[in-house]
């Protein structure tokens, strides 16, 4: 399934999204994928020169979210991501628990991790990234609240640098450093609790 977390990617709000622009799925895709295709069924609709450029609204639950990204990531791996789990908060933030392939981040770019974390971020690892998005006029940006590796904070330049690294290393080569340019024509996308909004 193509544009998938782009991280924690974007790991992140953007993840129902950057999850699957095109997706080749079984010939009788899970309801929940199925309704995840409907969805981006009518976004492309929306947004095509011949179309009626009707108005699109949605609302998805966490659940909804983590079980397509289960399917996805079956469907299509990802590069440095095994698994990813979100969990959608008020005002915008999002919790997302990732396994991450540290030995091919490390790989990718020699150095990336810091020395005193080497000896324990190795491997495939889980790592918690909170942050908060800012997802509006098409654009998405995101911060980092907090991170860790089971008790262990992590600092946010390391954990902003992993996920640069990872979504570059994606087909589709996302460039997290700046505002990025959200799929299927959306405008706007944000959480409250347990659930993501979002409109065309």
């Amino acid at each position: 399934m193509k544009h998938l977390a782009t991280f924690s990617l974007l790991l992140v709000a953007s993840v129902p999204f950057f999850a699957a622009n095109t997706v080749s799925s079984p010939p009788s895709p899970p309801p929940v994928t199925a309704r995840f295709l409907d969805l981006f069924d009518r976004l492309r609709a929306a947004q095509a020169p011949d179309g009626d450029h009707a108005h699109v609204a949605f609302q998805l639950s966490e659940n909804d979210v983590n079980e397509y990204l289960r399917q996805s990531l079956k469907t299509t791996p990802r590069p440095g991501v095994d698994s990813i789990t979100v969990k959608f908060f008020a005002k915008d933030y999002v919790s997302t628990f990732t396994k991450v392939d540290f030995d091919a981040v490390e790989r990718w770019h020699p150095g990336t991790i810091p020395a005193v974390f080497r000896p324990i971020l190795k491997g495939k690892k889980s790592v918690w990234i909170d942050c908060r998005i800012q997802a509006v006029d098409s654009k998405l940006t995101f911060s980092i609240e907090k991170a860790r590796y089971e008790d262990l904070p992590l600092p946010a330049f390391f954990v902003e640098k992993m996920i640069q690294l990872m979504a570059a290393r994606q087909p589709e080569k996302y460039d997290t450093s700046k505002p990025m340019t959200m799929p299927f024509g959306l405008r706007k996308l944000w959480t409250t609790e347990q659930l993501i909004y979002g409109n065309n």
